[in-house]
């Protein structure tokens, strides 16, 4: 029996299936058990092998009575200072270790959420939002169990940061599904930080396949952070849906450090006029590692910007993949859209795929994209070094000045401090950025 076999079957035992979501979870299923995983022939996968992954017997993670805690120690090693917390541990919502209350605004388990919503919440909020030939978000929609309900009310700015930390500590070869589900309302500000680690002793392969959606609402802003650094033993899919409405700003910043394979997917869709979307990526890559980005940017409205800038330093025999889509429809006139991709190789081995796209059906529109693949400056080493520098040191402060436009634009300062050492660390010097 192959994986997707496995678990196909596995649902008859899932204890969710027969809930509010019923309908919906089976839909899911007879889609994924019809189109199985993704393979290489399919564009958006051609430069992403999950043979690998396939070939790695894991177990859905099944909702059973087993509620843990971490460590202090542990979870004050991945939070950020000054932030809210919401934690998961191997698969449940640990309300012990989490931010008690924040005031005025609504924080509930998702299948809580659901169930006290109803019909009228889950068509409002549940897979409006997702790409509906998406595999694993199809996965994700037969076997979500565990998750986050956010809601932030009309005008309301939340005073810091909101962190999602999913940590494991099981040490078994598991699959976990979670799913968000976050509302910002009109003129509200949210800032949101996501983690996915793994901290079991063991060697233990471990697969997060993770979906959000999120609804700006009219005149909200939202910042969301996502933190990629997990060991490398663990995969990493994630899927994130955004619809905006008319002028919302809404941001997202992927910085991929670790783990063994990340799939990033990012879809924005515009709602509304004279709105922004910014979407901003980093990946420092090292040993086999291998991340790709997908994005996607719906132009529906007339009078809105969209701004990519991704970023990608690859050593050793890593692999990066940018693989980026603005589509501009036919009413989506004076729309002013930017996207650019660049990338730096530290190794004769290193790999980039790179592919920035275009789909324009609108006339009066500004439009850009580009990409870049090349080393350091030799010229720039030898300068730098001429002034006392240590080659070493020389080449961290080229790297880090490549990935700037990224960092320089994060509105947390101690999310920027974390992650300056983190590049610190995978650079390996003892400069402080």
């Amino acid at each position: 029996m192959n994986l997707k076999e496995k678990w196909v079957t596995a649902f008859e035992a899932f204890p969710h299936k027969e809930d509010i979501l019923k309908d919906i979870r089976k839909e899911a299923l007879s889609f994924f058990a019809e189109k199985g995983f993704p393979h290489k022939k399919i564009e958006a996968w051609k430069y992403t092998s999950l043979s690998k992954l396939q070939a790695t017997d894991y177990s859905l993670w099944q909702p059973v009575n087993e509620k843990t805690t971490l460590s202090a120690e542990v979870l004050h090693e991945y939070s950020i200072k000054d932030c809210y917390s919401l934690v998961f541990v191997n698969g449940f919502y640990c309300a012990e270790m989490s931010s008690k209350e924040i005031a005025g605004i609504t924080i509930t388990p998702l299948l809580e959420a659901l169930h006290k919503g109803g019909e009228a919440f889950i068509s409002k909020y549940f897979n409006t939002t997702t790409e509906k030939g998406d595999v694993f978000t199809a996965l994700n929609t037969a076997f979500a169990s565990e998750g986050i309900y956010i809601e932030v009310p009309k005008g309301k700015v939340v005073d810091k940061p909101i962190q999602l930390l999913y940590f494991n500590d099981r040490g078994e070869t598991t699959c976990y599904q979670p799913r968000n589900i976050i509302a910002v309302g009109e003129n509200a500000q949210l800032k949101v930080i996501e983690v996915h680690q793994n901290v079991s002793n063991t060697a233990t392969a471990i697969l997060t396949n993770a979906v959000t959606e999120i609804f700006v609402a009219k005149e909200a802003h939202l910042d969301y952070y996502k933190l990629q650094n997990d060991h490398l033993t663990a995969s990493l899919i994630d899927n994130t849906y955004i619809s905006q409405e008319a002028n919302s700003h809404a941001s997202v910043h992927t910085f991929s450090f670790g783990g063994e394979l990340t799939r990033n997917n990012l879809n924005f869709y515009h709602q509304g006029e004279h709105l922004e979307s910014t979407l901003k990526g980093l990946s420092i890559l090292q040993g086999s590692q291998h991340t790709d980005h997908y994005t996607l940017v719906n132009h529906a409205y007339p009078n809105c910007e969209s701004h990519q800038d991704y970023k990608s330093i690859v050593s050793d025999e890593a692999t990066n993949v940018f693989n980026g889509k603005i589509m501009v429809e036919q009413i989506a006139q004076k729309t002013n859209a930017y996207q650019q991709n660049d990338n730096i190789l530290l190794s004769d081995k290193a790999t980039v795929y790179t592919k920035p796209q275009l789909e324009i059906f609108a006339d009066d529109v500004k439009c850009s994209h580009g990409c870049t693949v090349g080393s350091l400056s030799a010229d720039s080493l030898f300068y730098l070094q001429t002034r006392g520098i240590g080659k070493k040191e020389a080449s961290a402060l080229l790297t880090y000045a490549f990935a700037n436009t990224v960092l320089e634009s994060v509105k947390i300062p101690a999310l920027s401090e974390y992650i300056n050492r983190i590049i610190a660390e995978k650079l390996g010097v003892t400069v402080d950025f």
